[in-house]
């Protein structure tokens, strides 16, 4: 199973920016999908953007134009680029990828923006 660490969390004032990390081990096989989800207090985990192995993205409707995912293969790293924070952004930031069908977890990272 791909072992998964996330980093870059933290608290922010609102309008500000941060990258979120994903650090991906144990794993020598295609990543077919790499994504960041959200869960913010008292509520269901939600996606926030994913990407295809060909590059293809989606994004929440509630962060499209404030963020970016994107991939550095060789690092076998995954990013995601949040600007123009909001309060409602806040939650606890997962990555996972999807490796022959199987979805793997990492064990989050907390965002918190001021306000």
């Amino acid at each position: 199973q791909v072992r998964l660490v996330e980093s870059g969390g933290g608290l922010v004032q609102a309008g500000g920016s941060l990258r979120l990390s994903c650090a991906a081990s144990g794993n020598r096989l295609p990543i077919s999908v790499s994504g960041w989800y959200r869960q913010a207090p008292g509520k269901l985990r939600e996606l926030v953007a994913t990407m295809t192995i060909d590059g293809r993205t989606n994004y929440a409707d509630s962060v499209k134009g404030r963020s970016n995912i994107s991939r550095n293969k060789v690092r076998d790293t995954v990013y995601l680029d949040r600007n123009l924070l909001e309060p409602e952004d806040t939650g606890v930031y997962y990555c996972c990828v999807r490796v022959r069908s199987v979805d793997s977890w990492g064990q989050g990272t907390q965002v918190t923006v001021s306000s």
